[in-house]
């Protein structure tokens, strides 16, 4: 699935694919409600997990991912955090993120991906096939039983604004674009980067923490409308 991440980025005069599916999402009448139903704001506090989408915890489990301390390495709380968007990283290959080999190799590659960047203002090298992050998502999803969606929920948890939460869902709602991480970031930088503004102006207005990145935003605007029935894409 590697064609599904990285590739050149095409900057044509009109709209993106991307772009345009996801302005459409964002244009709908009830997108602020559905941010605010998935992250649970404005909701009575009741025991955790009751009635509430468990992914609203997703990027800010215990401080994020990409907090300092251990931005550079993956923790417990990251694999507890990605089995909050309903994936489950194997056993051995969790153990081995914790304490083997896996982990050195991913705490190498992770110290060369920025931190605090939004992938709209991100240089194209950054998520360009090749890039540290296309190489810790290819070891990833190389893994047994991982598989591109863990392997890129597992590095959205490192690196919120800069690498986007990516599943079938998402892929089937936006067309199947054969290089994600490119073709989304030119979406994000089409016509002085309106999408991206759009998208921190919808976390205001849905009263969201500034922990949720702008991609995040995207994610689940996308995933609360999408009307395959129950989720399901071709």
């Amino acid at each position: 699935m590697n064609e599904q991440l990285a590739g050149a980025a095409s900057f044509a005069e009109t709209p993106s694919v991307v772009g345009q599916r996801l302005h459409t999402f964002l244009d709908a009448e009830r997108v602020a409600d559905d941010l605010r139903r998935y992250f649970a704001i404005g909701l009575p506090p009741g025991p955790p997990g009751a009635g509430v989408f468990t992914g609203g915890r997703f990027e800010y489990l215990a401080g994020g991912g990409d907090r300092q301390q251990v931005a550079n390495r993956f923790t417990a709380e990251d694999l507890i955090a990605v089995q909050t968007l309903s994936v489950t990283v194997p056993a051995p290959v969790a153990l081995d993120l914790l304490e083997g080999p896996l982990g050195a190799q991913l705490s190498e590659l992770l110290r060369t991906i920025p931190t605090g960047t939004d992938l709209a203002d991100a240089d194209a090298s950054a998520v360009a096939k090749g890039s540290p992050a296309y190489q810790a998502w290819t070891l990833l999803e190389n893994q047994r039983k991982v598989g591109w969606v863990i392997a890129g929920k597992l590095l959205a948890r490192k690196r919120p604004r800069l690498l986007p939460v990516y599943d079938r869902v998402v892929r089937c709602a936006l067309g199947r674009p054969p290089s994600f991480w490119t073709e989304l970031r030119t979406a994000l930088r089409e016509d002085d980067g309106a999408l991206h503004h759009r998208l921190l102006d919808l976390r205001e207005s849905a009263g969201l923490p500034q922990t949720v990145s702008a991609l995040r935003v995207a994610d689940v605007a996308v995933w609360m409308a999408h009307p395959a029935p129950g989720h399901r894409c071709p």
